[in-house]
């Protein structure tokens, strides 16, 4: 298999080179001197690989086969970062077969609506054609980023996933000190403590399940928030050596760096490297070879597949190359 039309470089030859498709956001919207999708292109750049881009809109089906609209993009040398003209366009806007591409890297952030799952139906259906998508569509999919817990409920806090009133009033009376949040919130939406007395309570929970017709997640409050809400890395099913711990703000629940929290990288404590190790060789397995976890104490709170991020923090105050640690993984798995 060659690259898509237009790019030279073929599997067969010692040393090729990858072109590599991301499925973004539009690239004007990025904040690219701390967006870990943009770090992944710089490292991936550095070693001679070629990138193009694609909107989740542009992905389509024609005739059985899946396809979308890519334009090829260069990186500019010593852009800017915090303006908008750190990339160029280097040919028009054209449509190719996603099995043409080296690599795939479905860096779409959520919401995870229906058009969100619609794509990595697509993404799976493109695999089967031969493309090779990272994370997998099916391995995205399948791992809902809140619910995906489950599977590890030996590190997880006690936690409720219901739509039932009586069930999370019940959970709230049991445990006292409690988290509520929708299960498809990001960057720290919707989420609301619940402390003994809440005067709000039905109000909060009628609100997070639209009356009871929506199933929310509780879980019992974790005091060692204050100490930051971690973000362990697994790369190609190994950690990190470093997590970021965001830290909320005084009178904050939150430790989301969106809703103002403080981002401090640490090392991974044993704990921290014994859940990465419990869940990061199963997950690679299942085609997601970056994956997220939230770790608030002892506790697993999240497990993030769809893009996650933190690169830029980790790297700039440990000099630890997440990207670059992204780009062998990529490699590996793609065969160079």
């Amino acid at each position: 298999m060659t690259g898509a039309p237009g790019f030279p470089g073929a599997r067969s030859a010692p040393g090729w080179r990858m072109h590599i498709l991301f499925v973004i956001d539009p690239l004007p919207g990025l904040k690219a001197y701390k967006d870990s999708s943009v770090a992944m292109m710089h490292a991936l750049v550095g070693r001679g690989h070629t990138l193009s881009v694609t909107l989740q809109d542009e992905l389509f089906i024609d005739q059985g086969i899946v396809k979308c609209t890519a334009t090829r993009i260069e990186l500019v040398e010593g852009a800017d970062l915090h303006g908008h003209a750190w990339w160029r366009n280097v040919a028009p806007a054209d449509d190719a077969e996603l099995g043409q591409f080296d690599a795939i890297i479905m860096r779409k952030d959520p919401p995870f609506d229906m058009e969100y799952v619609y794509a990595t139906h697509m993404l799976e259906y493109a695999e089967a054609q031969g493309a090779r998508v990272f994370n997998s569509g099916a391995g995205i999919r399948n791992h809902p980023e809140k619910l995906a817990i489950t599977e590890f409920s030996e590190f997880t806090a006690p936690t409720l996933v219901t739509r039932n009133m009586k069930r999370l009033r019940e959970f709230h009376a049991n445990h006292q000190d409690v988290i509520v949040k929708p299960l498809d919130g990001m960057g720290g939406t919707g989420i609301f403590r619940l402390q003994p007395v809440e005067p709000n309570l039905g109000a909060i929970l009628e609100t997070l399940t639209n009356d009871g017709s929506r199933s929310i997640m509780a879980q019992r409050y974790i005091p060692d928030i204050v100490n930051g809400d971690k973000r362990i890395l697994i790369i190609g099913g190994e950690a990190v050596p470093y997590s970021l711990a965001r830290i909320p703000l005084a009178g904050e629940t939150r430790g989301n760096l969106a809703a103002g929290g403080r981002g401090v990288a640490q090392p991974l404590t044993a704990h921290d490297l014994e859940i990465a190790q419990a869940i990061g060789p199963k997950l690679a397995e299942r085609g997601l070879i970056l994956v997220g976890l939230d770790v608030i104490g002892d506790y697993i709170t999240e497990i993030n597949v769809t893009s996650p991020t933190c690169f830029v923090e980790i790297t700039e105050q440990t000099g630890f190359d997440v990207a670059a640690r992204f780009a062998t993984a990529l490699e590996e798995a793609v065969g160079i």
